[in-house]
């Protein structure tokens, strides 16, 4: 169970979040801005097991520390665009635990001339890169999740308001986004009957080093600050908070949507 209870006379059970006994592997944690780092700190201190993943022995230096931190029982490096390193993940995962709760997918690319040109202007190969790393590898995640999630489970990815709707400057991930936030709802539909459930959680812009590659960022956090009814944006632990509910129990039932953290910014045209 991922949820305790205690129930008071003449009410209903008071149950209290908790991922004690659950084992999540979370990709993207670049350094202490990532989303994938704020989900870590929070999955990690409702209890949860974790097994951590770094791109390569360039960001080794910046991620053990906080695999450390976060108590991780595996850590193994993972660039999805190598032939056979999310397969040695999952096979680890298989050998030391046996099984698998959730999965936190944060991973996005696009190479840096078809990230600030046009859409109409992207290359073949470009176009092909961005939705592979940003967007198969999700699916890529389900299919091997799938057999470790024995008693269910529950993949989480990461989109941006851009995948729904133009967003000046973010160029070729919209149409990436909008395939994976696509992909989520049929990930949901296939998985559902084994008790896995399937979600992406969409942010507003936040500083983190894959959105510092967006042409005129700080412009994009302005006007995200300036429209949402809230008047501020999320951060990293706003995400991490939510995404330690939503791995829970206690939202079994929630699965196969698109769900916005982004101060109401969504529902302002």
């Amino acid at each position: 169970m991922s949820d305790s209870s205690t129930t008071a006379p003449g009410s209903l059970p008071v149950r209290t979040l908790s991922l004690a006994g659950k084992k999540g592997l979370i990709i993207g944690i670049a350094n202490e801005h990532s989303i994938a780092y704020g989900v870590a700190r929070h999955v990690h201190a409702y209890g949860a097991d974790l097994a951590i993943t770094y791109l390569n022995e360039k960001s080794d230096k910046y991620v053990r520390p906080l695999a450390e931190e976060v108590g991780a029982s595996i850590y193994l490096p993972c660039d999805v665009r190598e032939e056979g390193e999310l397969e040695a993940v999952f096979e680890k995962i298989a050998s030391e635990w046996g099984e698998l709760d959730f999965v936190i997918h944060s991973i996005a690319f696009a190479k840096r001339e078809d990230l600030h040109g046009r859409v109409t202007d992207c290359s073949r190969d470009g176009f092909a890169l961005a939705m592979d790393v940003s967007c198969f590898s999700f699916i890529r995640c389900a299919k091997l999740a799938e057999p470790l999630m024995k008693k269910g489970g529950c993949l989480v990815t990461l989109s941006y308001y851009g995948g729904r709707k133009v967003v000046e400057h973010y160029n070729v991930m919209g149409p990436v986004k909008a395939a994976l936030e696509s992909v989520t709802k049929y990930l949901a539909h296939e998985l559902g009957p084994q008790g896995i459930r399937v979600l992406t959680l969409s942010p507003g812009p936040l500083r983190t080093r894959a959105a510092s590659g967006i042409d005129r960022f700080d412009e994009l956090l302005d006007a995200a600050a300036s429209k949402a009814p809230t008047h501020q944006l999320a951060d990293i632990d706003d995400v991490g908070s939510f995404a330690a509910y939503l791995v829970s129990d206690l939202a079994k039932s929630v699965t196969g949507t698109t769900l916005f953290i982004d101060g109401g910014a969504h529902i302002i045209g």
